[in-house]
Formats: C-alpha cells, structure tokens, sequence
C-alpha cells in the first residue's frame, strides 16, 4: 500500500488541528481553574457556607501551614461560622498547571485574619492547591500551606 502527499497532508493537518485543540482546552480549563480560585477566596472573605461547599470536594484535605489538617466539614464550618474572620486575602505569584481532570496550583497568600474579637493576624505563606474537574465544575481536593 502506498501513501500519496494528500493522504500525509491530510494526516498531518488532523494531528495538528487535535494538538490545537488539545491547548485550547487546556488553556479553557487553566482559565476556570483561576475563576474557581478567585471564588473560593470571595467565598472565604464573604463567609458563604454555600458556596464553599459548592467549591470543595467532599474528599478535600485542607492543610494550613502550622500542621492543622482539615476535611470539607471542618474548613467549611470554621469560615462560615466565623472561627477565623477573613479581613483580606491577597494571592500572587498563581500559577496554574492543567493535567487532565487535575490541576495544579501555586501562589503566594498573604491575609488579616482573626476571631472576631478586632485582633488580626497577618499570614504570608506559599499555597499548593490540587484542583479536580467534577461534573459540576472544578473543585478544591487538597490544599496545603507552607511557610516561606
């Protein structure tokens, strides 16, 4: 069987049109992957219950950077129950890296938080966060801070 430049031009420009397409999904998926970071961040300065369970996994690990480790119930409840107060929560540095249904994301985090009780805190730590694409949209599996 012989292959004419036809059948290769053909077959070249359906690789090349599935690698375009390929990276333009990722990319999609990178850009929803920062929209859902941004939520979640809204979310925690605003407090809504609702939301955070809407952005979280049911199997999130939520580790902070002095050792607590926390599981959907317990990071929603904290928040939305005003443990810990969010006065502001600035992120930089974000990056975000597409592997299939998982993401990867890296940024800087730098907050005021408190009880409530007008003392804040200021923390300034590095953020890894694992990203996972459900059904319903991408939603928070792991996170874990650490100090720099």
């Amino acid at each position: 069987m012989t292959i004419s430049r036809r059948q290769i031009g053909a077959l070249a420009f359906l690789v090349t049109g599935a690698s375009a397409i390929s990276a333009l999904a990722e990319t999609n998926d990178a850009a929803a992957v920062a929209d859902s970071v941004s939520a979640l961040t809204k979310a925690m300065l605003g407090a809504d219950r609702a939301k955070l369970e809407s952005l979280v996994s049911d199997k999130l690990s939520y580790g902070h950077s002095g050792g607590v480790v926390q599981d959907k119930k317990d990071f929603v409840e904290v928040i939305a129950n005003k443990k810990t107060v969010y006065k502001s929560i600035e992120l930089s540095k974000q990056t975000v890296d597409v592997a299939g249904n998982n993401a990867v994301v890296r940024h800087a985090w730098e907050s005021e938080s408190g009880t409530g009780d007008g003392k804040w805190n200021v923390s300034k730590i590095g953020v890894l966060q694992v990203w996972q694409k459900e059904a319903s949209g991408w939603k928070l599996l792991a996170r874990q801070a650490f100090r720099v």
